[in-house]
């Protein structure tokens, strides 16, 4: 007679099937729909259906219905009101309605049902498919789906204000696109399953009538059956899922229902720090709770934060063995350390790849910290009161620079802050006091620190700076900053508005210290020592060996920076002597343009010229084979076309780089050779 072939993954849950579906637009099923089939083995009677749930291109186009034993096939019989026989207990052993299977393990039954298949000649084909099958987080054992009994919340009515208050941004997510996820799952929100059978976990608070079976909810235990009157009850065996208690966190925590003072003070919070794949499970019905229970959002920002994951991209677990103990970290490189290199090296709303050597990072730069700290402090003689140094009046350049320096950077960290970017803030931070307060003004105030007259002016600037830096970097690195101020406060500063800097207030911006002339000024003094030290470089010059150096200015304006400049300029450019010219020296020189200023210095005495042109000639003949060998793989369509593009980019961006140096090598071969 007329058969319908069906594949399937699980034998075993054949015998619960009632109907087999087609799509309707399927021609090879049209004339079959509506018609009925007989489940084999079982003789059970089953229709054919129509359901555009089918994929007609996957399998035989025919799918086998079992609401019983799999969620898409639970949908389709809801939609057409099959029946769902339930063939396993929850132990996945086959039951009273797998015929002669029953009492067999699933696995076995599998292999039993096959067998007979195959002896009723039932069997198209046998043959391998990888698949997606759920497994327990914890024993890896294979999860039956499996209808039963269970509780729910309806959610439809919980969400739509849930909705609401995030559309109008009274509840605002962080990264932005995380609105949209939120939204997505609450527009298309389910009925919570609340009940679980498991031995830990609140007991759903249901009483069971053992006379007339018929339950109640109360919070406490009924003396009665309210509806037959009999005295013998038992409770519900199932608990709630944890996610029930933990979405009235938020607010059971202050002593609600009660109207406590806690309550009254600290909720709603401010934000919720969280991960991304619980915004549904804990964010969204905590918002949905918050509201309906009291009223109130329980929190106005979400700031999303990412994986940490190791540097293979894996998430970290015990199961992986790739988990790093954070006491471990702690141990060996310090509590400070390990809560910067996490900091610093974050990205909001992107997963951390990290190992436990980028945390010598931390402790590298937490050191720094301490010693650029304690080397301040070293250099300073006199005690100032809080105002004194709130109010500097400074001269010196270098100050003027600094400060404005410190108010910009400031002003961009509370930015980033407020908008809860905080690596983003930590990484500014390390700008400023890495790279201009330790590189520049440190190494540049060097040469006046024993200076009688200006020395005030540098101790008073010295220890605004220093404050502002550890209550800027306190968040991050709480610990070695709590020491430091502690010593700031007790030997050069009295009068502090706080005996902590925990407590201490933050460090808004004061414009009154930005000053863009100044911070022009040291930009052009900057670019004249990198030329030179480029220079010095490029011609191995040794460290300590002095060199004269001549200016042409392009622009009579830069005549007074450069004079005013010019024992900062000796010193940090490591120069005998600076002159500035109209036109450039005799002999051989180094140059280099700095802005609008030319920059030379004559080189003889300095290095042995006949040795430097024979080494940068060799290294050019060398580069420049370099730059053929590359440029003619990049002319080699066949590699262009099939390699990898980032393998490519990479040749590309070494051909450029390769020319660049080339260039800066012929520049100086020219300067050695032209006299």
């Amino acid at each position: 007679g007329d058969y319908v072939v069906v594949a399937t993954t699980r034998p075993e849950t054949m015998l619960g099937d009632t109907a087999v579906a087609v799509n309707p637009a399927d021609e090879r099923y049209r004339d079959v729909i509506g018609k009925t089939l007989v489940l084999p083995i079982i003789g059970r009677e089953i229709p054919v259906i129509a359901d555009e749930m089918v994929d007609p291109e996957f399998g035989t186009g025919a799918v086998k219905v079992t609401p019983a034993h799999d969620p898409n096939d639970f949908e389709i019989g809801k939609e057409h009101n099959l029946p769902a026989v339930v063939v396993m207990d929850e132990h996945s052993v086959m039951n009273e309605n797998a015929g002669e299977f029953a009492g067999l393990d699933r696995y076995d039954a599998r292999e039993k049902i096959v067998e007979r298949m195959k002896s009723l000649g039932l069997i198209e084909k046998i043959e391998d498919y990888t698949h997606s099958v759920g497994h327990c987080y914890r024993c890896h054992t294979e999860v039956e789906p499996y209808l039963s009994d269970q509780w729910f919340v309806r959610m439809k009515p919980l969400s739509e204000p849930a909705i609401a208050v995030v559309e109008r941004d009274i509840v605002r997510f962080h990264p932005p696109r995380w609105k949209k996820v939120y939204l997505e799952w609450m527009h298309n929100i389910r009925d919570w399953c609340i009940s679980r059978q498991i031995w830990w976990g609140h007991r759903m608070p249901v009483w069971w009538c053992d006379e007339c079976g018929e339950f109640t909810v109360a919070v406490e235990k009924p003396k009665v059956c309210p509806h037959c009157g009999s005295d013998r009850l038992h409770q519900e065996t199932d608990v709630l899922d944890t996610w029930f208690s933990s979405w009235l966190w938020p607010f059971s925590t202050m002593g609600w229902p009660d109207i406590t003072d806690d309550l009254q003070h600290f909720y709603p919070t401010d934000i919720l720090v969280t991960a991304p794949e619980i915004i549904f499970f804990w964010v969204a019905r905590m918002i949905m709770a918050g509201i309906h229970f009291t009223g109130q959002v329980p929190f106005f920002d979400v700031l999303i934060h990412g994986t940490v994951r190791d540097k293979l991209g894996r998430k970290m677990s015990k199961s992986l063995g790739n988990g790093i103990d954070p006491v471990e970290i702690i141990e060996e490189y310090g509590k400070d350390a390990l809560r910067y290199t996490l900091i610093s090296q974050s990205t909001q709303g992107q997963d951390l790849f990290i190992s436990v050597r980028d945390f010598e990072l931390g402790r590298n730069f937490v050191n720094k910290l301490w010693n650029a700290v304690r080397f301040a402090f070293l250099n300073i003689d006199g005690q100032y009161s809080w105002y004194e140094i709130q109010d500097i009046s400074p001269t010196l350049p270098i100050n003027r620079w600094i400060l404005s320096r410190l108010e910009k950077a400031k002003a961009d960290i509370s930015n980033s802050l407020s908008d809860f970017r905080v690596g983003e803030a930590s990484r500014r931070l390390y700008q400023f006091f890495w790279n201009e307060f330790c590189d520049w003004y440190l190494e540049g105030i060097k040469p006046v620190l024993g200076n009688q007259d200006t020395k005030p002016e540098i101790e008073k600037t010295l220890l605004y700076t220093i404050d502002n830096i550890l209550r800027l970097y306190h968040p991050v690195i709480p610990f070695v900053t709590e020491e430091l101020w502690q010593k700031l406060r007790g030997n050069y500063i009295g009068g502090m508005e706080s005996e902590h800097l925990v407590v201490a207030d933050w460090p808004d911006p004061y414009d009154f210290y930005i000053d863009e002339d100044a911070e022009r000024e040291f930009e052009l003094i900057k670019q004249i020592v990198y030329a030179i030290r480029n220079i010095r470089g490029e011609l191995s010059i040794p460290r300590g060996k002095k060199a004269e150096l001549f200016f042409i200015p392009r622009d009579e304006s830069l005549i007074p920076i450069l004079e005013r400049n010019h024992s900062l300029l000796l010193f940090l450019a490591e120069l005998s002597d600076m002159k500035i010219a109209n036109k450039k020296p005799d002999g051989v020189v180094g140059s280099a343009i700095a802005g609008d200023v030319e920059v030379y210095i004559p080189l003889e005495g300095l290095v042995d010229i006949e040795s430097e042109v024979r080494r940068i000639k060799k290294e050019i003949e060398r580069l420049s084979g370099i730059f053929s060998s590359t440029g003619r793989r990049l002319s080699d369509t066949n590699f262009t076309q099939k390699a990898p593009e980032d393998v490519v980019e990479r040749e590309k961006e070494k051909l450029a780089e390769i020319k660049a140096k080339i260039d800066k090598l012929s520049k100086t071969l020219n300067d050695l050779t032209s006299v």
